[in-house]
């Protein structure tokens, strides 16, 4: 488990480094350009892990992989918040989280089909994908970043870079990112330490735990819209408050249970507090940032992500080793409620501000 961390930490720690990068350039350079290069990078990436057989060549790959393969998310997530008014864009980030599910669920059972011939062609395939949604976006997307005042003198590529002091001194959106990285934290514990915990300590197959997997993507699809269009106009950090509780009590329970219904139970609390989390994360960010710096803003917060993944299964693999395997959970709870508090906090402290910016139109 401790090797598994250290392949996810340098993983993570390159995709913190290009996602700064590629943040700056969305702002500097446009959306469309950086989400082209992201999608290339990607499919160029999926190739040589496909080509790779040696583990410590996987080590050092990680770390390209990691810098390339998620450049173009700021600009994705930027450009959501251009295209839709400000009281569509809860749902817009709920409804982009469906596509994502759609995809999580449909994406393994083909895996599967192409890795039971032969791995390489499970890489290719991503890849081509890659490749193919290029070509969409080239050939539909336009630019949608925002034009700049002709009254203002346009930066330079190293002052857009300097421009994330600015965001590091935005102290509430950076408090913002503090709570939120340690739920990320917990959250991450599903695609990391938990198959391991399930099939080490309660002899919980690989082909379970996907079923759990499977449970969450269908869940997600068929339920984040609604419940997203019911909540849309509640005041935000109150309902990253609530789908933060949920994922303390949901993985909290994983270190209380010994059967494979109770795990599913507990896999659906997680879901719901994610269904009802997940899109106010985003909006809250475009709603925090100026239109003229969303793609450093959300490149600032995708680091909850990467920090996350980057000692979230090493912490685990420690606690694991040094504590217990049920303690992971048991502390998973309690991070999770830090955060939950953390929000609330928030909510009290910057409630002007969220009204100012107008997410939704109606705050409660």
């Amino acid at each position: 488990l401790t090797q598994v961390g250290i392949l996810f930490a340098i993983y993570s720690t390159a995709s913190m480094v290009g996602a700064f990068i590629s943040g700056a350039i969305t702002d500097k350079f446009g959306r469309r350009s950086m989400l082209l290069f992201g999608l290339i990078a990607s499919a160029t990436s999926s190739v040589l892990m496909g080509i790779v057989n040696d583990l410590e060549v996987f080590f050092m790959l990680a770390a390209v992989v990691g810098l390339l393969s998620n450049s173009g998310g700021p600009a994705q997530q930027a450009m959501i918040a251009d295209i839709l008014p400000a009281d569509k864009l809860t749902e817009g980030y709920g409804l982009n989280r469906v596509v994502f599910n759609i995809s999580a669920a449909v994406g393994p059972a083909i895996g599967g089909i192409l890795a039971s011939v032969n791995f390489l062609w499970l890489f290719l395939f991503d890849a081509a994908t890659s490749l193919i949604t290029a070509l969409i976006v080239y050939l539909v997307i336009s630019e949608t970043k925002p034009e700049a005042d002709e009254h203002v003198a346009g930066q330079s590529f190293k002052q857009t870079i300097a421009g994330y002091g600015n965001v590091l001194r935005d102290i509430p959106f950076m408090m913002y990112f503090v709570f939120s990285m340690l739920a990320s934290v917990v959250y991450v514990q599903v695609n990391s330490s938990l198959p391991v915990f399930l099939n080490d300590q309660h002899n919980i197959s690989p082909v379970a735990y996907g079923s759990l997997l499977s449970l969450n993507a269908v869940m997600v699809v068929a339920l984040q819209f609604w419940i997203t269009r019911r909540l849309k106009n509640r005041q935000p950090m109150r309902m990253m408050a609530l789908g933060t509780l949920l994922y303390a009590i949901g993985f909290g329970m994983f270190g209380l249970g010994s059967v494979y219904a109770y795990f599913v139970f507990a896999m659906i609390v997680i879901t719901i507090g994610e269904m009802i989390l997940a899109p106010f994360a985003q909006s809250l960010v475009a709603q925090f940032s100026p239109a003229d710096m969303r793609g450093r803003y959300m490149a600032t917060f995708s680091l909850t992500w990467g920090i996350a993944f980057a000692i979230g299964p090493l912490l685990a693999g420690f606690i694991t080793e040094g504590l217990g395997p049920n303690w992971v959970w048991f502390l998973s709870f309690g991070v999770g409620l830090v955060s939950v508090f953390g929000y609330l906090w928030l909510q009290t402290q910057q409630s002007n501000r969220l009204q100012h910016a107008d997410l939704s139109s109606n705050t409660e």
